[in-house]
């Protein structure tokens, strides 16, 4: 059993609704402005610190919670956890840094062979939303290219030493994932290598190659390197959480990361935000992202705000919010998985039918492909 299923043994069986409040309360912290976090104060009587870590570190939002303390009083400041989350910040640090430099060899390995990529997430994402490459572990580097770009990149990437690992070689991860992992004997990142952008029941883009074309150019150790676009980036978010809520995983980290992006945007880029997230299908994905920002850390009262309360309408905040941060409590009721697939396509019936369709040959191919002795 792996430490994330011990922790979520432990984590079923504790009564742990005043350490989940504890790590919300942090997080509100983090995302005050500087006049309201000055008056800040969390406090943690008689609260367990190893249940505290766990829910931060399952939710990647272990260093927010020590940047959020580390503004607190100290008399209420934990030593326990604080050394505890300080060495989880040394760990990644080291994790991220060593991301960087693979990311940079990835970089000069697609321009040379002039393939058409950009870069996902990770430590890039970081800095630009936070101003810290070292927010959330990352071991995996996010790429996305074109169907048509894929095995041309696939093969720049193996002239530097990555191979497809295991189970990553099937028909259903290269079909129906439309990605494959690539791992190198001597470096501890991953390469997640895309050409599409969300897993089967959850609605895609209509366009991925839309995330290419409007791609960025940030500056990273005197080069140009592509990322996503601002738009993209919290859309990108937004269909991380979709996918957590989908396999009913812990996604705290995905939300701040949509908070950090949407509190950049004007009103009129809100607009353009919406418009261009209609475009792609993807407008009840964006406003299920906003609606569990506004849910962990606040509303904002901004039109995204106002607009995200109408989704998953029937789901009240508090589940909302359990199904955000603390997916293994056994109170939980979940809605089922086609009824949050109906929301997410609007409710229009032709769209859900397509998507439920893949999403059914997905899971079928999946049964065939992932079965022991398969591959």
């Amino acid at each position: 059993m792996g430490l994330s299923e011990r922790s979520y043994d432990r984590l079923r069986a504790a009564d742990c609704a005043d350490e989940i409040a504890y790590v919300q309360a942090c997080l509100r912290l983090f995302f005050a402005t500087p006049s309201r976090a000055a008056s800040g104060e969390v406090s943690m009587p008689g609260l367990s610190d190893e249940i505290v870590a766990d829910i931060a570190r399952l939710n990647k939002v272990a260093a927010f919670v020590f940047k959020a303390l580390s503004r607190a009083p100290a008399n209420g400041r934990p030593a326990g956890l604080l050394q505890w989350l300080d060495a989880y910040r040394r760990r990644t640090v080291a994790m991220n840094a060593s991301c960087i430099i693979d990311s940079m060899a990835i970089h000069a390995a697609l321009r040379d062979r002039q393939i058409d990529f950009v870069f996902l997430k990770g430590p890039f994402q970081q800095h630009l939303l936070y101003g810290d490459h070292f927010m959330k572990p990352s071991g995996d580097v996010d790429i996305l290219v074109s169907p048509a770009g894929f095995v041309r990149a696939r093969d720049a990437l193996r002239s530097i030493g990555y191979e497809v690992s295991g189970k990553s070689r099937s028909v259903w991860w290269v079909r129906f994932l439309g990605e494959q992992h690539m791992i190198r004997g001597d470096g501890p990142s991953t390469v997640d290598l895309h050409y599409r952008l969300q897993q089967p029941g959850s609605p895609s883009p209509r366009d991925a190659d839309g995330f290419l074309r409007r791609k960025r150019q940030i500056g990273i150790s005197g080069t140009q390197v592509p990322f996503t676009s601002p738009a993209d980036t919290l859309l990108l978010s937004c269909i991380s959480v979709a996918k957590a809520l989908f396999n009913r995983e812990p996604c705290a980290g995905y939300v701040c990361d949509i908070r950090a992006s949407a509190s950049r945007l004007d009103e009129a880029d809100q607009r353009r935000l919406l418009d261009d997230a209609a475009a792609q299908g993807l407008d009840d994905t964006l406003l299920l992202g906003l609606r569990a920002a506004d849910v962990l850390l606040g509303g904002t009262g901004t039109l995204l705000s106002e607009r995200a309360t109408r989704i998953l309408s029937r789901i009240g905040d508090e589940d909302l919010l359990n199904m955000v941060i603390a997916p293994w409590l056994p109170s939980l009721r979940w809605p089922q998985r086609r009824t949050v697939l109906w929301e997410l396509c609007g409710r229009a019936p032709v769209r859900y039918l397509a998507e439920a369709g893949w999403a059914a040959s997905a899971d079928i191919s999946r049964r065939i492909f992932e079965r022991p002795g398969s591959q």
